[in-house]
């Protein structure tokens, strides 16, 4: 962000407070303050629109038009909304929920997946990172199937419902490791915030330190995995280091070689970081708010293969949709809608193979360490539902 910008956002800011604060106190002092705070929570049209603004959409339906001066400023001095109001509807209104169909006023961000191979990131200061809660706010673009959005880039045509509503075949043995967490880009790292300070190793946005790359949120995974019971297998190689082309072959021959040696593996899950980039350097990042925490969104994708070259598409997606509906019951905006890809990311090896996003490189190392409890308590109450 440039300096003039920065200067007179936070002048806008700076005076929004202080009118807030006058306005509070006047209301107190007029004898009116504890009437004027229950009033605006018996207001269907206020809870409703700050609601929609703590989501991200506070314009949605033209609901602040149903707001009064007063209803209005309390909805617009919310420290969690000033990020995000107007932000949201621009850039999902056609699906747009991933890196590469971003709306963001400077165009498309850096790095595909489909791509298989790096393409240069760039790094900012935490400070001028622009957070997005990264939510639909309409259909299009999408499959839709109740709760469920899939942001579909294959032209294979998917049934989301029957696939939400498929009983999963994977059973999870009673002994033996049953879940196998693997990082393809294991180097993946997230922005230096506070104590979480790391050495750059291999180029931006990426450190061989594991304490602060996607292995510490493969970590906290298996952390809260087997604190719920489950057998959990964590390999920590590094695929993409010191040759990031070709990650992906490598974490195969791993894949493979774990599930020979343990058979008991049903659920494999290769973990990553996404990253957000505008074509002006802008660096955005996908957080929400849950239970007082910032917290990186997660998001699942499903490979279906180039030429349906994984058979195991429709399975995976089913196991998706579980674990999705589990996020979007206990922790509702955890969650960015699914994805459904050309490539396979070696998806054709299990069933039970998914690839998981946890944040982006804008995202601290706590925001995305906040998600992957989450997102393993959440797919833990699932994977606990397949053991024998």
């Amino acid at each position: 962000m440039k300096g003039p910008i920065l200067w007179k956002r936070l002048l806008r800011r700076s005076a929004a407070l202080f009118l807030a604060t006058l306005a509070v106190w006047l209301l107190i002092l007029c004898g009116g303050g504890a009437g004027a705070l229950q009033s605006l929570g018996e207001s269907g049209t206020f809870v409703s629109t700050a609601l929609a603004a703590e989501l991200g959409r506070p314009d949605e339906e033209g609901a602040m038009d149903g707001l009064d001066g007063w209803d209005r400023l309390a909805v617009g001095q919310s420290m969690l909304l000033a990020g995000n109001q107007g932000a949201v509807n621009d850039y999902l209104r056609k699906g747009g929920e991933t890196e590469e169909e971003l709306q963001l006023p400077a165009g498309q961000p850096a790095q595909d997946h489909d791509d298989l191979v790096e393409e240069p990131q760039t790094t900012t200061a935490p400070s001028d990172i622009v957070a997005r809660t990264l939510i639909p706010t309409s259909p299009e673009g999408y499959d839709v199937a109740g709760g469920l959005y899939l942001y579909n880039r294959t032209g294979e045509s998917v049934d989301l419902a029957a696939a939400a509503e498929a009983s999963l075949s994977i059973t999870l043995p009673e002994e033996g490791p049953q879940i196998l967490i693997v990082h393809s880009h294991a180097t993946e790292s997230y922005t230096p915030d506070g104590t979480d300070v790391y050495t750059p190793s291999g180029g931006v946005g990426r450190t061989l330190e594991e304490e602060y790359n996607v292995i510490r949120v493969g970590d906290e995974m298996e952390r809260v995995f087997t604190e719920m019971g489950l057998s959990v297998v964590h390999d920590r190689t590094l695929h993409d280091y010191p040759r990031y082309n070709d990650a992906y072959i490598r974490s195969a021959q791993t894949v493979e070689q774990y599930l020979e040696q343990y058979p008991s593996i049903k659920i494999v899950l290769d973990v990553h970081r996404d990253a957000l980039v505008g074509e002006d350097g802008t660096v955005y990042k996908a957080v929400t708010r849950i239970d007082g925490v910032d917290t990186a969104q997660v998001m699942l994708v499903i490979g279906h293969g180039k030429d349906g070259s994984n058979p195991h598409w429709m399975e995976n997606l089913a196991l998706a949709c579980k674990i999705q509906t589990g996020m979007n019951t206990l922790y509702p905006t955890l969650a960015r809608p699914m994805t459904f890809r050309t490539s396979s990311y070696n998806q054709e090896l299990s069933p039970g193979f998914l690839l998981v996003e946890v944040g982006t490189h804008g995202n601290t190392l706590q925001e995305a360490l906040a998600a992957a409890r989450l997102f393993a308590r959440s797919a833990g109450q699932v994977l606990l539902g397949l053991k024998e």
